[in-house]
């Protein structure tokens, strides 16, 4: 084996180990880049013909795909954490009742958005879905929120 043949080998060999890196790190950034880089640097320092270089090419997209299988079967045993799997549940929030939404019953406030008839609606800083009594109200005119109808608040103009 000549200086170059060993150099084509420590490039493929240094690709893999970042391609590796890079599906256990999300996103495609620095590791994934530069293992691309050094796998076809070493495929063009490894072959002596085109047909070599093709055959050295599939053999290494199989060894990724290979990779890929082993570090995905790793990562998706629960003793390994992985960055791209969320391992939290995600609860629904506690669920609003009307009758929760009583104490808005009089809030003034002005309309964030044009109502037709649905919309929002700034109180006191606190930007709110809310929804005219049927009619059309402009952005900016002052609100009132005048009842609670299920789990809307229902506004008139004041």
């Amino acid at each position: 084996m000549d200086t170059v043949m060993m150099i084509g080998i420590l490039f493929l060999i240094a690709g893999f180990i970042l391609v590796g890196v890079e599906m256990v790190v999300p996103g495609f950034g620095v590791p994934g880049i530069s293992g691309i880089v050094c796998l076809m640097a070493g495929i063009f320092l490894t072959a002596d013909s085109i047909e070599q270089g093709v055959l050295i090419t599939v053999v290494v997209i199989v060894a990724l795909g290979i990779l890929m299988t082993i570090i995905m079967g790793f990562l998706s045993q629960k003793k390994f954490k992985s960055p791209i799997i969320l391992d939290t549940d995600v609860k629904a929030g506690v669920p609003i009742d009307s009758s929760d939404l009583t104490y808005l019953l009089g809030k003034e406030g002005v309309a964030a958005t044009d109502l037709k008839p649905a919309g929002k609606g700034d109180f006191e800083g606190v930007e709110l879905d809310i929804f005219s009594e049927g009619q059309y109200i402009k952005k900016g005119t002052r609100i009132v929120i005048s009842k609670v109808n299920q789990k809307k608040l229902m506004v008139k103009e004041l």
